[in-house]
């Protein structure tokens, strides 16, 4: 059975993977993490206390952190500490931290994805290849929308879409935003020719799918050495 823990426990993704790896039979729930401050520490969520306490991350195998840029660098340095795997879906992070993340890396196991949906990553997979086949007549722009709370702009799913695209293509691809109501996901990638479009589109339609892959993350990850790994990776098995 695998020790899980979940930073940002209490909020509505660290809540859906907790109660999903709650009905996994490969998952044992060992540390639910909130930051310093926050009303619900000490309170039970379930059978278990919420902390801030990172040190507690000795009880466990893997780390789940879908939380804020800000608290990043500090799950990276206690994952080291501890030596324990690491599923990060956090977004908008700076290029200093990524770097870090590479050097955590060399330490221990980490699954960095910036959107973990099954489909999505189907889509990283393919979309070099439609790129090619299409060739320079076609051009490119990505379009998407998310919650009005979503800080960071474009999503880095949308700047994962551009990336793979620009591999093939060595253009940059326009990318717009859109921040509205409660949208849990859509992007958007266009391929226009003189004479045709092509809409390739991806919805989520909850979150569920993004805690699924995480969970899905955080099996395979326990027990791999160190590297940085993608969803790509985990999809392989």
């Amino acid at each position: 059975m695998i020790k899980l823990g979940i930073t940002g426990a209490c909020g509505k993704m660290g809540r859906r993977i907790y109660e999903l790896a709650g009905g996994d039979k490969d998952f044992e729930v060992g540390l639910l993490l909130e930051k310093k401050g926050t009303p619900v520490i000490g309170k039970d969520l379930g059978k278990i206390k919420v902390s801030s306490n990172l040190d507690g991350l000795f009880l466990i195998d893997v780390l789940v952190d879908f939380t804020l840029p800000e608290a990043v660098d500090t799950h990276l340095d206690y994952v080291a500490r501890y030596k324990k795997a690491y599923v990060l879906g956090t977004t908008g992070l700076s290029d200093t931290q990524k770097n870090k993340i590479e050097e955590v890396a060399k330490i221990v196991p980490v699954v960095f994805a910036p959107n973990m949906a099954v489909g999505m990553n189907v889509l990283f997979s393919i979309l070099p290849e439609i790129a090619k086949k299409l060739g320079p007549d076609y051009s490119v722009e990505i379009v998407e929308a998310h919650h009005k709370a979503k800080k960071d702009a474009p999503s880095g799913t949308a700047k994962r879409l551009a990336e793979v695209i620009t591999q093939v293509t060595k253009n940059q691809i326009p990318m717009h935003s859109i921040r509205l109501g409660d949208i849990f996901g859509d992007h958007q990638v266009i391929f226009c020719g003189n004479s045709e479009r092509i809409e390739i589109k991806h919805q989520a339609h909850s979150r569920d799918l993004f805690a699924v892959g995480a969970l899905k993350a955080a099996k395979w990850v326990v027990n791999k050495p160190a590297g940085l790994y993608s969803m790509q990776d985990v999809l392989k098995g």
